[in-house]
């Protein structure tokens, strides 16, 4: 698969997804946003609140080919910061938020390692110094095998 082809489908899935306010409530309880486009869906999906845990999956022709997985915590009134972050995502790693986002009395922070292909990182917003949110993710290619 071309790394430029799926980076570019995860941008517009993570700009119409969670941080855009489309997200379905699911009959297990779970919340949900997806996307599909020509060859490619879009999963992602999340229990919980104020501690939530969950993962998003990319599929190509059907078959699964990324994903994530997360975990974290956080304060119901850091949530706007957290959607301004992932809209802001960079081109080039575009799983979560930038390295800083500045949001009036509210800081973004993400460390991660590695690119697209197999990263983990840990995400934290940070209020009057005090952190408000954090969370910590993993992922990365999925069933290389499947590649064309």
């Amino acid at each position: 698969m071309n790394k430029k082809v799926l980076i570019d489908f995860l941008i517009k899935a993570k700009k119409r997804g969670y941080a855009a306010g489309n997200e379905t409530k699911e009959p297990d309880g779970s919340y949900s946003a997806r996307l599909e486009e020509e060859d490619f869906k879009y999963h992602d999906n999340w229990f919980g609140a104020e501690t939530f845990g969950g993962r998003e999956a990319v599929f190509y022709k059907n078959k699964p080919c990324w994903m994530m997985v997360f975990f974290g915590s956080g304060k119901e009134f850091a949530i706007p910061t957290l959607k301004k972050a992932l809209l802001s995502a960079p081109n080039d790693f575009p799983a979560r938020g930038p390295r800083e986002l500045e949001d009036g009395s509210f800081k973004y922070k993400n460390v991660w390692q590695g690119d697209i292909e197999k990263f983990s990182g840990e995400e934290e917003i940070i209020k009057n110094g005090k952190i408000v949110y954090n969370a910590k993710y993993i992922g990365g290619l999925i069933n290389k095998e499947y590649e064309d």
